[in-house]
């Protein structure tokens, strides 16, 4: 008997390229945040629930965004303008969901230029980052 088989990219599993490039990712996001709290005075181990409050509405948004996205997806990671491209967009619309998340369910405010300096920088160290590690897994290909 003949049985088609479903072949498409949401049937792959999570595997260890996925969850490293998941973890640097967050980790990405964390360190901007953190480094924006250090330049206000604000010590991540003095006052690690404020450090968690700051960094969660973006980690999330991130993920979540980027899952539905599909940029965890082995073609993205391989190819540089995909990647540019897709990781522009995700963060563009992770940024927007954090910034919502940070002002709804943490009722934490921040001054006007905050969502321009957090989508700005954001970009630039997702994106490099990710086309670092493109270029890196292209070349070992």
């Amino acid at each position: 008997m003949d049985t088609a088989v479903r072949t498409d990219d949401r049937a792959e599993t999570v595997d260890r390229e996925t969850l490293l490039l998941g973890a640097g990712d967050v980790i990405a996001v964390a360190a901007l945040l953190v480094y924006g709290q250090l330049s206000h005075g604000v010590s991540p181990i003095e006052q690690p629930l404020e450090t968690l409050e700051t960094i969660a509405p973006f980690a999330i948004g991130w993920l979540v965004v980027a899952a539905l996205a599909g940029l965890y997806r082995r073609s993205v990671s391989v190819s540089i303008p995909r990647t540019v491209r897709l990781t522009t967009v995700v963060w563009l619309g992770a940024a927007n969901v954090g910034l919502i998340l940070r002002q709804g369910a943490f009722g934490d405010t921040a001054a006007w230029p905050f969502p321009l300096v957090i989508t700005g920088f954001g970009l630039l160290l997702l994106v490099g980052w990710r086309v670092g590690y493109a270029a890196f897994v292209g070349r070992n290909a």
